[in-house]
């Protein structure tokens, strides 16, 4: 989008500012290749989420019918909004702060915010990586420690939590986390814990101590090794038995949910999640790209793979669950076979209630509602043993993850094999994800300021001293109750705030047609209209919507978090106590904050100095200033600015002096050159 010095001084009104960016300024750091930039996006978009919580979501609410409603909000939210991102970041060519910084000075704290966000996600999410890697190191043995019971101190009887609850969830909560009864527990570090997250943001730290030239590299393996380790378990759960059964109960469309508004409102949010939308990092990594580059074609082949990754991650869920329900549906029907002999041979049943042969679960069924018509097999506390049944449990976030999937993997032949591929699957994508948040904190602040430019490897190192640092809040004893906080309040009305006004930013702000125009001088061909309609329209009235749902959810429920009760061995919902209500609330608005502060500082600033938003005329030089410096920050948002039309000639060779003067590196001085007045 480069233009030559006569064009600028022919420039219109109303012409795109960001065609005043030269086509290449100072040097800038780029992919290696297309592969490594796709999967990098790839590798930030598809992580835990695709795996945990999109087959929950999908089973809870209507299994193929909840697929149908994700896939259009995707085509209507998604996609457009994730292009909007891709198209800002490659043509402005900086971080989220400077990308919003060039559109209006008074829109930067949505860049900060940005930033924000991904420091509290990228705490928590690093203690998930940190989890995977505890499990890593104890799947090296057989059997597996959570296969079977432990013994207690006696040596002679089991742990009675362990009985009453199952091997895989004591050995979650009482071996990996030692988990207190409640939030206001702390309990102390939990030292090995402290041990893997240390080991987490070693592996993040040498990922990023190169930018995307070491991080680029790294996601070869990162993200693609995950599908490899999907399609094998893939395989291997459809040639299990029961396999089928699981798919079959996930893919059973019931499509009256549609008229339930809570699952619009999750599908929704699900979208918004899973394309890591307002996380900055979608803008980071796009910046490094040529101008040259089909952003459209990247927006629609990321949406895609992210939503197959969904699909394919669910047949494995539900195929490893449904074979595991299976097993454990037929232990309950031999179990009451056992029962219905006891009673039939006290005398309280007729020996007409007992089978004549063995049944399989689905003929289970079908003799159990035909014998307890008159509720006589529910008197006796016999149920029905329904695969259904056992695929509702336990299928939810870390549950899934922690508990249910590793139990399922201990029936698998060859138990510790599939548990380290499982485990080291999470770590990969977890860590992909992660390296996408590191990129959307870090990427901003070097392009925003001048001095962390010099210093980036100490930069980034300290970043992620700082993480480790804030991050042993979440190893505590109580440190999961911490982690479903931060999950569940840091990021999700923050998020959709911040992408809410990159919508109106771009749509209403600079403008659809204008920015539509830029897109087309960058790519050589115009984007389809209905992308204007959706970015003015459609887009927005959804996020906006969505903004409310949360609100009004947020204000009828009050918020709770899962406890584990040690004494009854069973999980509990509690209130959070008020001091933990203040804090997620503080999480929200200390997220949310550098929007509307950042507004009305450049405001007042603006007011007294007195100067003019619309004219280049009042620039300055002082020896050592940026272009930021020299310019008052003109918007072409701005209606005033807008009227200017174009930099003048003087600007230019203002800009020149000062890339003579200024004592900066030269790579530094064409980047403030490059960024002149944006």
């Amino acid at each position: 989008m480069e233009k030559s010095r006569p064009e600028l001084e022919e420039v219109t009104v109303g012409d795109s500012s960001l065609g005043l960016l030269p086509e290449e300024v100072a040097p800038r750091p780029s992919w290696g290749s297309k592969l490594q930039y796709i999967l990098a996006q790839v590798g930030f978009s598809v992580g835990l989420g695709n795996v945990w919580r999109f087959p929950y979501l999908c089973h809870q609410n209507g299994g193929g019918a909840f697929l149908l409603l994700y896939f259009l909000l995707l085509v209507i939210i998604g996609i457009p909004l994730f292009f909007l991102e891709l198209a800002a970041g490659q043509s402005i060519r900086q971080g989220s702060i400077g990308v919003w910084k060039h559109i209006s000075p008074r829109l930067a704290g949505i860049g900060f915010a940005s930033c924000v966000v991904c420091f509290f996600v990228a705490l928590y999410y690093n203690v998930i990586i940190g989890w995977s890697l505890f499990y890593i190191f104890h799947s090296f043995q057989y059997p597996l420690p959570w296969e079977s019971c432990s013994t207690a101190a006696n040596q002679t009887e089991e742990v009675w939590e362990c009985v009453r609850s199952s091997p895989a969830t004591y050995f979650w909560y009482r071996k990996a986390l030692n988990i207190t009864d409640w939030i206001e527990e702390s309990g102390g570090l939990n030292g090995a814990l402290v041990g893997c997250l240390f080991l987490a943001w070693v592996v993040v730290c040498f990922s990023m101590i190169r930018g995307i030239k070491s991080s680029g590299k790294v996601m070869y393996f990162s993200s693609i090794f995950p599908y490899v380790v999907l399609l094998c378990f893939l395989i291997r759960g459809l040639l299990l038995e029961g396999a089928v059964d699981g798919i079959r109960i996930m893919f059973t469309p019931k499509l009256e949910i549609w008229k339930d508004i809570q699952v619009w409102r999750q599908a929704a949010t699900q979208v918004f999640f899973a394309l890591g939308l307002g996380f900055g990092s979608i803008i980071a990594y796009s910046s490094y790209n040529s101008r040259t580059n089909n952003c459209h074609f990247d927006a629609i082949l990321v949406s895609f793979i992210n939503f197959m990754t969904s699909i394919l991650a669910t047949l494995v869920v539900f195929a490893v669950l449904g074979f595991r329900a299976n097993i454990i549906t037929q232990q309950c029907i031999n179990e009451t076979m056992m029962v219905l002999k006891s009673l039939i041979d006290g005398g309280k049943l007729s020996a007409d209630f007992l089978p004549a042969k063995n049944l399989s679960t689905t003929d289970y069924s079908l003799w159990y509602q035909q014998m307890d018509v008159n509720g006589i097999l529910r008197k006796h506390k016999i149920e029905d043993c329904r695969v259904e049944n056992e695929m509702n449990k336990g299928v939810e976030g870390t549950g899934l993850a922690f508990i249910t999937f590793t139990e399922a993997m201990t029936l698998f032949p060859a138990s510790p094999f599939w548990s380290v591929l499982f485990f080291f699957m999470l770590q990969n994508l977890g860590l992909s994800t992660m390296l996408g948040n590191m990129q959307g904190i870090i990427t901003p602040l070097l392009d925003n300021f001048t001095a962390l430019r010099k210093r980036k490897v100490l930069f980034t190192v300290v970043c992620c001293i700082f993480g480790f640092l804030f991050g042993l809040v979440f190893v505590q004893r109580s440190g999961n109750y911490f982690v479903t906080m931060f999950d569940d309040y840091s990021a999700t009305l923050p998020l959709i705030i911040v992408v809410i006004f990159e919508n109106v930013a771009v749509a209403w702000i600079y403008g659809a047609d204008r920015f539509m125009d830029d897109i087309e001088e960058m790519l050589g061909w115009r984007p389809w209209l209905i992308y204007k309609y959706l970015w003015k329209y459609i887009s927005l009235l959804a996020m906006l919507t969505l903004l409310l749902a949360s609100l009004i959810r947020m204000c009828i429920a009050h918020p709770t978090y899962r406890a584990w009760n040690m004494e009854e061995a069973v999980e509990m919902y509690l209130e959070y106590p008020p001091w933990a209500l203040a804090l997620l609330i503080g999480l929200i608005i200390v997220a949310s904050l550098p929007i509307p502060v950042l507004f009305f500082k450049q405001v007042l600033k603006e007011r007294w100095q007195g100067k003019s938003m619309d004219t280049f005329s009042q620039c300055s030089y002082h020896r050592g200033d940026t272009a930021d410096h020299i310019c008052m920050q003109e918007s072409p948002a701005d209606p005033q600015g807008q009227a200017n039309g174009s930099a003048s000639a003087d600007t230019e060779e203002l800009a020149e002096k000062g890339k003579l003067l200024a004592e900066d590196s030269g790579e530094e001085v064409e980047e403030d050159k490059g960024s002149l007045c944006g």
